[in-house]
């Protein structure tokens, strides 16, 4: 199912339409809270600081799990609009092979108008994610 998916690349096509389509930023915040919205939910248990992502303004809990030779990517945090950018890079990165990942730098989030229009902190916090999810592939990749 997840060969089924399409490439990094045409996700992140999608977004940049999405985000065309809403016009201003009034309606794509909304969309990205919506986004968050609809993650699945985040155990409690598991909402610890051995879980907790380091490195943003919010509260980030993050997990992740190798499915074969792909990554499943399950967070969230106590702003909305964090859970929405969480759910974001999900969208990109989520279901993805480690070389998939090492592909794909976060430029994407600039061509995306997010980092031009969130604060420093939330940007810091985004770009943070970014290299984690990175890092995880790289380490995954030198196995």
């Amino acid at each position: 199912m997840a060969d089924q998916a399409p490439s990094i690349d045409a996700e992140i096509q999608a977004l940049k339409d999405e985000f065309a389509f809403l016009g201003d930023w009034t309606e794509r915040y909304q969309y990205i809270m919506d986004m968050g919205k609809q993650m699945p939910a985040f155990p409690s248990e598991k909402q610890d600081e051995a879980h907790k992502f380091h490195g943003c303004q919010s509260q980030v809990w993050f997990d992740y799990e190798w499915e074969g030779d792909r990554l499943d990517l399950r967070g969230t945090s106590d702003a909305m609009i964090v859970n929405g950018l969480i759910a974001l890079l999900f969208r990109v990165y989520s279901g993805r092979t480690a070389d998939e990942i090492l592909a794909t730098d976060g430029g994407f989030i600039d061509e995306l108008g997010l980092s031009a229009h969130l604060s420093a902190n939330r940007a810091t916090g985004l770009s943070n994610m970014i290299e984690k999810i990175r890092q995880l592939a790289a380490e995954r990749a030198a196995a």
